[in-house]
This record gives structure tokens, sequence and C-alpha cells, in this order.
């Protein structure tokens, strides 16, 4: 595979054609794959090191996808854990998942070069968090506890902010005024789980209060209903995405509940069995939020060897939104004049790499 592969080729780039023999067809779930927030950073990485040239540091993944993190190390980014591991002076990238002020007072420390990826929409939750802890609420954060998300939403506001991860863990918060608690969440968290934990937090504390917008993520949303879409018409669904991602491990757990009667996760297409689709008919087949649209062809152009050459879009949401770069990147871009004054453009058609 070419290590210059186009990450930013859009979902609706033209499918691969049918080929192969076979009666089976696969139901192509849309949307799926990259969302707003993973264009975003990854077109953030891929402009510093075309900008400023290699290498360019990423604390942390730059977002939750093994083939992701592959593809820009090739190009010369090096992937950290933690900004001490960074040389002083040097320029560091924060993943779409965000960092908390304390990651961002240790790189001023070393005099590090920034550039924020986080998602805008993890930017608003931890936003919340400042404004709930500035105003002397306790904060129950529902989120799973080590995921970079949450590190970095707890950090705004430690001191008032517990995790909640399951609705089972409700029982064992503890505030200091039952009017005065408030709920936020990571944004890739599932619509339902989140829902039951919070059924269950109004239980306890009746005057609990909502943060002011829905903090899931618009993009876990709109996957979940798609896969709940097709989930019923399916023998087996394939979900693609890397076992750390959140909304990818989801996904699977979604088809399951809505009726699919198998479900698998993987990486890339040559993690896929065989043995999965003896005696099926159809294939279901959807993306996490962080998954770039390569690796869902290769799996559409393995499935169609295998006798399922027809596939099938089922279409439950057309998005459109998209993010500015950051602000000193963008800056920097234009003095060099490698972009236009428009801050960012929506992802394209691209080419089809699975040839």
């Amino acid at each position: 595979m070419n290590e210059n592969v186009d990450l930013r080729a859009s979902a609706e780039s033209p499918l691969p054609a049918s080929h192969g023999e076979g009666t089976g067809r696969i139901l192509l779930a849309a949307p799926r794959g990259y969302c707003a927030g993973v264009d975003r950073a990854v077109d953030v990485v891929e402009k510093a090191l075309e900008l400023y040239g290699a290498p360019v540091y990423v604390r942390k993944e730059i977002v939750h996808n093994k083939f992701v993190v592959e593809s820009l190390t090739k190009r010369g980014a090096i992937f950290v854990q933690e900004t001490d591991e960074v040389p002083e002076g040097a320029r560091v990238v924060f993943s779409a998942h965000g960092v908390s002020p304390a990651v961002h007072a240790a790189a001023a420390t070393r005099h590090l070069a920034t550039i924020d990826a986080t998602c805008p929409l993890v930017t608003k939750v931890h936003r919340e968090a400042v404004r709930f802890a500035k105003e002397d609420y306790d904060i129950v954060l529902v989120g799973h506890q080590g995921h970079e998300e949450v590190e970095g939403t707890f950090g705004e506001a430690p001191d008032h902010i517990q995790v909640v991860g399951t609705p089972d863990e409700v029982d064992n918060v503890v505030v200091r005024d039952p009017s005065r608690v408030v709920w936020i969440s990571q944004t890739t968290l599932s619509v339902d789980e989140t829902r039951e934990t919070v059924d269950r937090l109004r239980q306890r504390f009746p005057q609990l209060i909502d943060p002011p917008s829905d903090d899931i993520c618009y993009a876990t949303q709109n996957r979940q209903v798609a896969v709940k879409h097709i989930a019923p018409q399916v023998d087996v669904m394939v979900v693609v995405g890397s076992a750390n991602s959140s909304n990818s491990v989801r996904l699977v757990e979604v088809a399951l509940e809505a009726g699919a009667g198998a479900a698998y996760r993987v990486d890339k297409a040559e993690e896929l069995e065989p043995s999965w689709f003896e005696g099926t008919r159809t294939v279901g087949l959807t993306s996490g939020a962080s998954v770039p649209e390569i690796l869902v062809r290769e799996v559409i152009e393995w499935l169609q060897d295998r006798g399922f050459p027809t596939v099938e879009v089922a279409r439950t949401e057309t998005e459109s939104t998209t993010f500015a770069l950051p602000r000193d990147l963008r800056a920097d871009l234009k003095k060099a004049g490698m972009a236009p004054a428009r801050p960012h453009a929506p992802r394209v058609a691209g080419p089809n790499h699975t040839k």
C-alpha cells in the first residue's frame, strides 16, 4: 500500500464496481467513517508536516485508528505518550480527544510549539466543565475511566468532577447538595447507554441539571442510527475500526442489540475470516468515526471476491459539518502561501485507492 494514501478520501467516492460471482449482497451504512473532528485532526498533522517539515510530534494517537497512525508515522509524525518525551522547543500536536490544562502547562514549561487538534465538540464539553465548576456545581462526567477524552475533561475541574462509567456506578456518587448536580458526558459514548446512566442519576438526584446541549457527538449518533436501521436486515455485520476506538466497539454492540445475526470488528480486510460468512446472504458494513474510507473499500473488495458482488447503500443521514483548522496553523499556512483565507474545505470525493 502506498504510504502517501489519501487519508481524507471521502465516503462519497464512487464504490468499487461489482465483480466476482455469487448472490450475496453488502448493505453499506451511510453515514460511516470520518467525522468532522477526525477529518480536521488528520488534516492538522498532514498540513503541519507539509508546512514545518518532519518531524512533527503528536501526543497520544491523533485519532484512535491504527492505520491512520501508521500512515502518518511513515510521513514523519512521531507519536509520544507525554510531552516530556518531546525535545524541548519542538513542535507537538495535541490529539482530537483533548488534553487537560496540566498538559498545556507542561508543554509551556518545555517551550513546545503546540497545535491543538482537539475536536471542537470536545472543547465544548471542557468549557461546560469549567463553567459549572466556577458556579460550584458537583459535576458527573459520564464516560469511560482512563479514556483520553475523559482524562482531559476531568483535568479541567478535578475538584468538582466524578466519573461514572456505567448505570450501576451511579450508586457510588456522593454530592454536597443534591439540588446542585449537573451531568456532562464523553462525546463518543453510546446514546442508549448514556441515557440509561442519566436516568439512574435523575432517580437519585431529581433536580439533576442537563448540559446546555447534548454532549453526544452528532457523528456517534448518526453512525449508531445507521447501524440500527440495517442490522435487522443482515446476517453478519462488519464494523471497521480499531479496538481502542470507543465508538467503533460500541457499533458492534448496537448491531447485535438491533438484530444482526452476528457482528465483528476488524482493523482491516486481512482480519476477516471466511468462516464468518458461511451461509450468509446479506452482510452489513460500517466503520467508526476515526476510520478512513480506504479501509472500508478494501473490505468491500474482499467480500466481493467471496460471493457478495452487490453493494447497496442504506443512507439515514447526510452530514455536512466541517470544522476550521486551528487558528495559528491557518495563519502560518496563509503566510506560507499554502492555503487560501478560507479556513477549511469540506472533503471531496477522492480517488479509489483499493485498485
